[in-house]
Protein backbone atom coordinates (compact mmCIF):
# COMPACT_ATOMS: atom_id res chain seq x y z
CA UNK A 1 0.00 0.00 0.00
CA UNK A 2 2.99 2.32 0.90
CA UNK A 3 4.53 1.97 -2.12
CA UNK A 4 1.54 2.22 -4.48
CA UNK A 5 0.95 5.22 -2.94
CA UNK A 6 4.33 6.56 -2.98
CA UNK A 7 4.90 5.88 -6.94
CA UNK A 8 1.50 8.12 -7.66
CA UNK A 9 2.16 10.56 -5.41
CA UNK A 10 5.75 11.04 -7.07
CA UNK A 11 4.00 11.21 -10.38
CA UNK A 12 1.50 13.65 -9.58
CA UNK A 13 4.79 15.66 -8.02
CA UNK A 14 6.30 16.16 -11.56
CA UNK A 15 2.69 17.00 -12.68
CA UNK A 16 2.02 20.36 -11.07
CA UNK A 17 3.25 22.70 -12.92
CA UNK A 18 4.24 25.51 -10.16
CA UNK A 19 6.26 23.18 -8.57
CA UNK A 20 8.45 22.74 -11.56
CA UNK A 21 8.81 26.14 -12.16
CA UNK A 22 9.93 27.48 -9.08
CA UNK A 23 12.02 24.42 -8.00
CA UNK A 24 13.23 24.23 -11.70
CA UNK A 25 13.06 27.08 -14.64
CA UNK A 26 13.81 30.09 -12.07
CA UNK A 27 16.31 28.94 -10.16
CA UNK A 28 17.83 28.09 -14.32
CA UNK A 29 16.94 31.65 -15.20
CA UNK A 30 18.27 33.65 -11.74
CA UNK A 31 21.18 31.29 -11.68
CA UNK A 32 21.76 32.70 -15.53
CA UNK A 33 21.17 36.38 -14.69
CA UNK A 34 23.71 35.76 -11.16
CA UNK A 35 26.36 34.89 -13.80
CA UNK A 36 25.98 37.02 -15.94
CA UNK A 37 25.76 40.17 -13.64
CA UNK A 38 28.88 38.87 -11.30
CA UNK A 39 30.58 37.11 -13.82
CA UNK A 40 34.41 38.61 -13.77
CA UNK A 41 33.26 41.67 -11.00
CA UNK A 42 35.53 40.23 -8.51
CA UNK A 43 38.60 39.85 -11.06
CA UNK A 44 38.00 43.38 -11.89
CA UNK A 45 38.04 44.64 -8.24
CA UNK A 46 39.95 42.54 -6.43
CA UNK A 47 42.95 40.82 -8.80
CA UNK A 48 44.44 44.69 -8.90
CA UNK A 49 44.84 45.03 -5.55
CA UNK A 50 47.37 47.66 -5.76
CA UNK A 51 46.49 51.41 -4.50
CA UNK A 52 46.90 54.44 -6.94
CA UNK A 53 48.49 57.05 -4.92
CA UNK A 54 49.72 60.42 -6.25
CA UNK A 55 52.85 61.14 -4.27
CA UNK A 56 53.77 65.43 -3.92
CA UNK A 57 56.96 65.91 -2.72
CA UNK A 58 57.99 69.83 -1.17
CA UNK A 59 60.48 68.53 1.39
CA UNK A 60 63.00 65.31 0.84
CA UNK A 61 62.36 62.58 2.94
CA UNK A 62 64.46 59.70 2.30
CA UNK A 63 63.10 57.28 4.83
CA UNK A 64 59.34 58.19 4.16
CA UNK A 65 60.43 57.76 0.08
CA UNK A 66 62.17 54.18 0.61
CA UNK A 67 59.01 52.81 2.65
CA UNK A 68 56.99 53.83 -0.40
CA UNK A 69 59.21 52.50 -2.86
CA UNK A 70 59.13 49.38 -1.06
CA UNK A 71 55.69 49.48 -0.91
CA UNK A 72 55.17 49.82 -4.51
CA UNK A 73 57.67 47.22 -6.26
CA UNK A 74 57.37 43.46 -6.62
CA UNK A 75 54.47 41.46 -8.56
CA UNK A 76 52.55 41.85 -5.15
CA UNK A 77 52.92 45.54 -4.64
CA UNK A 78 50.42 47.05 -2.80
CA UNK A 79 50.32 50.66 -3.61
CA UNK A 80 50.74 52.11 -7.31
CA UNK A 81 53.04 55.30 -7.26
CA UNK A 82 53.01 58.49 -9.13
CA UNK A 83 55.29 61.40 -8.32
CA UNK A 84 53.69 64.69 -9.70
CA UNK A 85 52.71 67.90 -8.27
CA UNK A 86 49.58 69.15 -6.39
CA UNK A 87 47.96 70.89 -9.29
CA UNK A 88 47.86 67.38 -11.10
CA UNK A 89 47.59 65.42 -8.26
CA UNK A 90 43.94 67.15 -7.80
CA UNK A 91 43.31 66.72 -10.89
CA UNK A 92 44.45 62.90 -11.20
CA UNK A 93 42.13 62.72 -7.88
CA UNK A 94 39.02 64.59 -8.99
CA UNK A 95 38.83 62.57 -12.53
CA UNK A 96 39.25 59.32 -10.33
CA UNK A 97 42.40 57.95 -12.22
CA UNK A 98 43.61 58.24 -8.33
CA UNK A 99 42.64 57.01 -5.19
CA UNK A 100 44.29 59.92 -3.13
CA UNK A 101 47.20 62.04 -2.14
CA UNK A 102 50.31 61.64 0.04
CA UNK A 103 52.02 65.43 0.52
CA UNK A 104 55.39 65.15 1.97
CA UNK A 105 55.72 68.80 3.20
CA UNK A 106 57.69 68.62 6.28
CA UNK A 107 54.85 66.83 7.75
CA UNK A 108 53.00 63.78 5.75
CA UNK A 109 49.44 64.07 4.81
CA UNK A 110 46.81 61.97 3.55
CA UNK A 111 44.13 63.22 0.92
CA UNK A 112 41.28 60.51 -0.11
CA UNK A 113 38.79 60.85 -2.43
CA UNK A 114 36.20 58.53 -0.75
CA UNK A 115 36.17 56.59 2.44
CA UNK A 116 37.02 53.27 1.48
CA UNK A 117 39.19 49.78 2.11
CA UNK A 118 42.12 51.87 0.25
CA UNK A 119 41.74 55.23 2.17
CA UNK A 120 41.70 52.76 5.46
CA UNK A 121 45.05 51.24 4.11
CA UNK A 122 47.13 54.41 3.44
CA UNK A 123 45.88 56.02 6.74
CA UNK A 124 47.61 52.99 8.71
CA UNK A 125 50.63 53.45 6.86
CA UNK A 126 51.25 57.14 7.05
CA UNK A 127 50.03 57.10 10.78
CA UNK A 128 52.14 54.06 11.50
CA UNK A 129 55.39 55.72 9.60
CA UNK A 130 55.06 59.27 11.54
CA UNK A 131 54.50 57.40 15.01
CA UNK A 132 57.56 55.27 14.55
CA UNK A 133 59.62 58.38 13.18
CA UNK A 134 58.63 60.51 16.55
CA UNK A 135 59.48 57.41 18.43
CA UNK A 136 63.33 57.42 16.69
CA UNK A 137 63.55 60.92 16.95
CA UNK A 138 62.50 61.33 21.16
CA UNK A 139 64.84 58.01 21.75
CA UNK A 140 67.70 59.91 19.44
CA UNK A 141 67.30 63.25 22.21
CA UNK A 142 66.78 61.12 25.35
CA UNK A 143 68.57 58.03 24.88
CA UNK A 144 70.95 57.75 22.21
CA UNK A 145 72.35 54.34 23.31
CA UNK A 146 68.91 52.63 23.02
CA UNK A 147 68.25 53.49 19.54
CA UNK A 148 69.15 49.96 18.17
CA UNK A 149 66.96 48.21 20.49
CA UNK A 150 64.01 50.89 19.83
CA UNK A 151 64.44 50.72 16.22
CA UNK A 152 64.07 46.57 16.27
CA UNK A 153 61.21 46.43 18.59
CA UNK A 154 59.64 48.58 15.80
CA UNK A 155 60.74 46.67 12.42
CA UNK A 156 59.86 43.07 14.62
CA UNK A 157 56.75 41.18 13.11
CA UNK A 158 53.80 40.47 16.26
CA UNK A 159 51.75 38.08 15.01
CA UNK A 160 48.42 38.65 16.45
CA UNK A 161 46.14 36.49 14.27
CA UNK A 162 46.13 32.84 13.71
CA UNK A 163 46.85 31.49 9.60
CA UNK A 164 43.49 29.36 8.78
CA UNK A 165 43.94 27.61 5.15
CA UNK A 166 41.02 28.06 3.31
CA UNK A 167 39.38 24.73 1.82
CA UNK A 168 39.12 27.02 -1.81
CA UNK A 169 41.66 28.51 -2.54
CA UNK A 170 39.86 31.54 -4.30
CA UNK A 171 37.31 33.17 -2.51
CA UNK A 172 34.77 35.06 -4.61
CA UNK A 173 32.65 37.66 -2.65
CA UNK A 174 29.76 37.05 -5.18
CA UNK A 175 29.88 33.63 -4.59
CA UNK A 176 27.72 33.54 -1.78
CA UNK A 177 24.41 34.69 -4.32
CA UNK A 178 25.06 31.11 -5.81
CA UNK A 179 24.70 29.91 -2.32
CA UNK A 180 22.10 31.60 -1.26
CA UNK A 181 20.24 30.13 -4.37
CA UNK A 182 20.45 26.67 -3.61
CA UNK A 183 19.32 27.46 -0.61
CA UNK A 184 16.18 29.01 -2.50
CA UNK A 185 15.62 25.82 -4.54
CA UNK A 186 15.56 23.98 -1.25
CA UNK A 187 13.27 26.06 0.43
CA UNK A 188 11.23 26.56 -2.74
CA UNK A 189 10.38 22.58 -2.03
CA UNK A 190 7.66 24.19 0.83
CA UNK A 191 5.35 24.71 -2.58
CA UNK A 192 5.17 20.72 -2.93
CA UNK A 193 4.98 19.84 0.94
CA UNK A 194 2.06 22.53 0.92
CA UNK A 195 0.13 20.57 -1.38
CA UNK A 196 0.47 17.31 0.37
CA UNK A 197 -0.81 18.82 3.37
CA UNK A 198 -3.75 19.90 1.29
CA UNK A 199 -4.46 16.85 -0.19
CA UNK A 200 -5.22 15.29 3.28
CA UNK A 201 -7.78 17.61 4.34
CA UNK A 202 -11.04 16.85 3.23
CA UNK A 203 -12.42 20.37 3.15
CA UNK A 204 -9.98 21.70 0.74
CA UNK A 205 -9.93 19.71 -1.83
CA UNK A 206 -11.66 16.53 -3.72
CA UNK A 207 -8.69 14.51 -3.37
CA UNK A 208 -8.62 15.14 0.59
CA UNK A 209 -12.48 13.78 0.61
CA UNK A 210 -11.71 10.98 -1.39
CA UNK A 211 -8.24 9.97 1.22
CA UNK A 212 -10.61 10.71 4.15
CA UNK A 213 -12.76 7.83 3.71
CA UNK A 214 -10.09 5.38 1.97
CA UNK A 215 -9.29 2.03 3.88
CA UNK A 216 -5.61 3.21 3.63
CA UNK A 217 -4.09 4.47 6.94
CA UNK A 218 -3.95 8.55 6.59
CA UNK A 219 -0.49 7.61 8.67
CA UNK A 220 0.63 5.27 5.75
CA UNK A 221 -1.20 8.15 3.21
CA UNK A 222 1.16 10.80 4.35
CA UNK A 223 3.85 9.42 4.65
CA UNK A 224 4.31 7.60 1.37
CA UNK A 225 3.41 11.47 -0.46
CA UNK A 226 5.64 13.08 1.80
CA UNK A 227 8.31 10.11 0.77
CA UNK A 228 7.44 11.18 -2.95
CA UNK A 229 7.78 14.72 -2.73
CA UNK A 230 11.58 14.21 -0.56
CA UNK A 231 12.02 12.67 -3.75
CA UNK A 232 11.03 15.58 -5.80
CA UNK A 233 12.56 18.23 -3.73
CA UNK A 234 16.15 16.28 -3.80
CA UNK A 235 15.98 15.89 -7.56
CA UNK A 236 15.69 19.34 -7.51
CA UNK A 237 18.09 20.57 -5.68
CA UNK A 238 20.90 18.20 -7.17
CA UNK A 239 20.21 19.52 -10.60
CA UNK A 240 20.45 23.02 -8.88
CA UNK A 241 23.68 21.94 -7.28
CA UNK A 242 24.99 20.36 -10.72
CA UNK A 243 24.03 23.47 -12.95
CA UNK A 244 25.92 26.31 -10.05
CA UNK A 245 29.04 23.84 -10.14
CA UNK A 246 29.56 22.13 -13.55
CA UNK A 247 27.58 24.92 -15.71
CA UNK A 248 27.97 28.12 -14.38
CA UNK A 249 31.28 27.04 -13.00
CA UNK A 250 30.73 28.75 -9.11
CA UNK A 251 33.59 27.00 -7.09
CA UNK A 252 31.80 24.65 -4.23
CA UNK A 253 34.79 23.41 -2.74
CA UNK A 254 37.03 20.40 -2.66
CA UNK A 255 34.18 18.21 -0.45
CA UNK A 256 31.29 18.48 -3.18
CA UNK A 257 29.52 15.72 -1.47
CA UNK A 258 28.36 17.67 1.60
CA UNK A 259 27.43 20.35 0.12
CA UNK A 260 24.75 18.22 -1.87
CA UNK A 261 24.25 16.63 1.54
CA UNK A 262 23.57 20.19 2.77
CA UNK A 263 21.33 21.17 -0.24
CA UNK A 264 19.07 17.83 0.17
CA UNK A 265 18.55 18.30 4.10
CA UNK A 266 17.53 21.91 3.52
CA UNK A 267 15.64 20.39 0.73
CA UNK A 268 13.50 18.20 3.38
CA UNK A 269 13.12 21.13 5.62
CA UNK A 270 11.68 23.59 3.15
CA UNK A 271 9.00 20.23 2.29
CA UNK A 272 8.44 19.88 6.50
CA UNK A 273 7.73 23.81 5.83
CA UNK A 274 5.53 23.95 3.61
CA UNK A 275 3.20 20.50 4.67
CA UNK A 276 3.45 22.49 8.51
CA UNK A 277 1.85 25.66 6.61
CA UNK A 278 -0.69 24.02 4.68
CA UNK A 279 -1.53 21.56 7.91
CA UNK A 280 -3.25 25.08 9.29
CA UNK A 281 -6.98 25.24 9.25
CA UNK A 282 -9.53 27.49 8.45
CA UNK A 283 -6.66 29.43 5.69
CA UNK A 284 -7.61 29.06 2.28
CA UNK A 285 -5.31 27.43 -0.20
CA UNK A 286 -4.55 30.74 -1.88
CA UNK A 287 -3.19 32.35 1.06
CA UNK A 288 -1.12 29.28 2.21
CA UNK A 289 0.62 29.26 -1.01
CA UNK A 290 1.19 32.58 -0.85
CA UNK A 291 2.70 32.88 2.52
CA UNK A 292 4.48 29.64 1.74
CA UNK A 293 6.11 31.87 -1.14
CA UNK A 294 6.46 35.00 1.01
CA UNK A 295 8.57 32.69 3.94
CA UNK A 296 11.26 31.09 1.37
CA UNK A 297 11.85 34.38 -0.54
CA UNK A 298 12.19 36.58 3.25
CA UNK A 299 13.76 34.16 4.70
CA UNK A 300 16.57 34.11 1.22
CA UNK A 301 16.20 38.12 1.76
CA UNK A 302 17.51 37.78 5.72
CA UNK A 303 20.45 35.69 4.07
CA UNK A 304 21.53 37.71 1.76
CA UNK A 305 19.84 36.52 -1.60
CA UNK A 306 19.12 40.07 -2.45
CA UNK A 307 21.18 42.12 -0.71
CA UNK A 308 24.63 40.74 -0.01
CA UNK A 309 25.46 42.63 3.32
CA UNK A 310 21.70 41.55 5.09
CA UNK A 311 23.28 38.67 6.70
CA UNK A 312 25.47 41.03 8.18
CA UNK A 313 23.77 43.67 9.33
CA UNK A 314 21.18 40.98 11.27
CA UNK A 315 24.31 39.49 12.73
CA UNK A 316 25.33 42.90 14.44
CA UNK A 317 21.71 43.93 15.37
CA UNK A 318 20.00 40.36 15.77
CA UNK A 319 21.90 37.18 15.44
CA UNK A 320 19.38 34.56 17.02
CA UNK A 321 17.39 35.05 13.26
CA UNK A 322 20.84 33.73 11.49
CA UNK A 323 21.23 30.64 13.90
CA UNK A 324 17.43 29.69 12.90
CA UNK A 325 16.88 31.42 9.95
CA UNK A 326 16.53 28.24 7.37
CA UNK A 327 18.03 30.13 4.22
CA UNK A 328 21.07 30.91 6.30
CA UNK A 329 21.54 27.71 7.70
CA UNK A 330 21.66 25.79 4.33
CA UNK A 331 24.13 28.99 2.76
CA UNK A 332 26.55 28.64 5.85
CA UNK A 333 26.88 25.12 5.81
CA UNK A 334 27.78 25.24 2.49
CA UNK A 335 30.28 28.78 2.62
CA UNK A 336 31.62 27.24 5.84
CA UNK A 337 32.31 23.43 3.67
CA UNK A 338 33.71 25.40 0.85
CA UNK A 339 35.60 28.38 2.02
CA UNK A 340 36.92 27.47 5.44
CA UNK A 341 36.72 23.46 5.03
CA UNK A 342 34.96 24.03 8.67
CA UNK A 343 33.22 20.67 9.34
CA UNK A 344 32.09 21.81 13.10
CA UNK A 345 30.23 24.62 11.91
CA UNK A 346 29.34 22.57 9.00
CA UNK A 347 27.75 20.06 10.68
CA UNK A 348 25.52 22.33 13.59
CA UNK A 349 24.00 23.68 10.35
CA UNK A 350 22.74 20.45 9.34
CA UNK A 351 21.60 19.31 13.41
CA UNK A 352 19.89 22.84 13.20
CA UNK A 353 17.98 22.20 9.92
CA UNK A 354 17.37 18.40 10.95
CA UNK A 355 15.86 19.45 14.02
CA UNK A 356 13.66 22.18 12.82
CA UNK A 357 12.44 19.77 10.10
CA UNK A 358 11.75 16.90 12.49
CA UNK A 359 9.24 19.62 14.56
CA UNK A 360 7.74 20.74 11.37
CA UNK A 361 6.94 17.27 10.56
CA UNK A 362 5.35 16.47 13.98
CA UNK A 363 3.57 19.78 14.18
CA UNK A 364 2.11 18.87 10.28
CA UNK A 365 1.14 15.22 11.12
CA UNK A 366 -0.40 16.01 14.61
CA UNK A 367 -2.68 18.55 12.91
CA UNK A 368 -3.35 16.39 9.76
CA UNK A 369 -3.42 13.18 11.26
CA UNK A 370 -6.42 13.20 13.30
CA UNK A 371 -8.91 15.68 11.74
CA UNK A 372 -12.58 14.64 11.37
CA UNK A 373 -15.39 16.50 9.41
CA UNK A 374 -18.76 16.68 9.91
CA UNK A 375 -20.12 16.97 6.11
CA UNK A 376 -17.32 16.24 3.16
Amino acid sequence: MFWHNFKYELITCFRVKDVLFWLMLFPIVLGLFFKAAFSGIYDKDFSNAAIKTAVVETTENENFSAVLDSLSSGDDALLKITRTDMESAQKKLEDKSIDAIICVDGEISLQVRKNSTESTILERIVNQYTVNEKIISDTLKSDPSALAAVISQLTGNTDYTENIRLADKRTDIYDQYFYNLIAMVALFSSISGLHIAIQNQGNLSELGARKCISPTPKFISMAASLSGTYILGIICVVLCVSFVRFVLGISLGENLILTYFAAIVGSILGTNTGFFIGSLNRINETIKAGFSIAFSLLSCFFSGLMAGDMKGKIEATCPIINRLNPSALISDAIYNITVFGDTKSYWHCIITMTAEAAVFAVLGILMTRRRKYDSI
